[in-house]
């Protein structure tokens, strides 16, 4: 794994990131071609690798979000960040996942049950992408640090649906999800970031051990876990500054 300084990092002489009680999670979606993102939610694979070397220059290593609690749990971690990929595209198996391994990483996958397969049919512009079948999923769950989470179904806004749906969308999507990976699944993401109590409470009766909302979030808790969005612009000093911002602005999660 190479150490080698990026010039896009921060001043040599600056402290390095130390977590203390925050949480710093990362928000992924797309590793591809960046050329045509109207929503910024795509990344480069180089651009990643660049990513992933600076943590590691730092002293620090991404982890699913599962372990990252787990490690804040035990009162260990400090040096550990959590690594979030939205949506299930299909572009994680070639452009995160040699990246993730390169650099000893893990992550959590979220991924849409109702769409397996399928494309990013939300986004009304912008290029179809297409979306984790069944064997890519499968894929990712046997690869060590890897963790798959519910993103939903159908990629709804939850706080605009009806009981039925939202009961499907969560501990519907929870079922089918832990039935194909054979294994229980801890984590849930909210489509949009979009959450209200009574989608938190939901999510909660699901059985969902935590969930993954953004920053800055109207809620908070282990059901609302904060996250960065990271993108294409990026670099090392980009990243530095957003650590910081997040710490100063972030009150620590109640309860994770």
């Amino acid at each position: 794994m190479s150490v080698t300084a990026d010039p896009t990092d921060p001043p040599t002489g600056r402290t390095r990131p130390v977590f203390g009680k925050s949480l710093w999670v990362a928000m992924y979606h797309s590793v591809s071609d960046c050329s045509d993102d109207p929503y910024r939610i795509t990344v480069s694979p180089d651009r990643l690798r660049q990513q992933l070397g600076w943590l590691r220059r730092q002293g620090l290593r991404g982890v699913s979000v599962t372990d990252l609690l787990a490690a804040r749990a035990r009162g260990e971690g400090r040096n550990l960040v959590g690594l979030t990929f939205d949506d299930g595209y299909a572009d994680f198996i070639h452009g995160a996942l040699p990246l993730l391994r390169a650099h000893e990483c893990g992550a959590t996958l979220f991924v849409l049950l109702g769409k397996l397969g399928g494309e990013n049919d939300w986004d009304p512009v912008g290029p179809r992408k297409r979306l984790m079948a069944e064997a890519d999923i499968l894929r990712a769950a046997a690869t060590e640090g890897i963790e798959i989470g519910s993103h939903g179904l159908t990629h709804l806004d939850l706080t605009r649906v009806d009981d039925e749906t939202l009961h499907a969308e969560t501990a519907g999507s929870r079922a089918l999800l832990s039935e194909l990976t054979g294994a229980p699944v801890r984590g849930f993401c909210y489509p949009y970031g979009a959450i209200d109590q009574r989608v938190v409470d939901a999510v909660r009766s699901a059985g969902y051990a935590y969930a993954c909302a953004i920053d800055p979030s109207p809620l908070n808790g282990p059901h609302a876990l904060p996250r960065v969005h990271v993108g294409e612009q990026d670099t090392g000093a980009r990243l530095f500054l957003k650590y910081r911002l997040h710490r100063i602005r972030r009150r620590p999660v109640e309860g994770a």
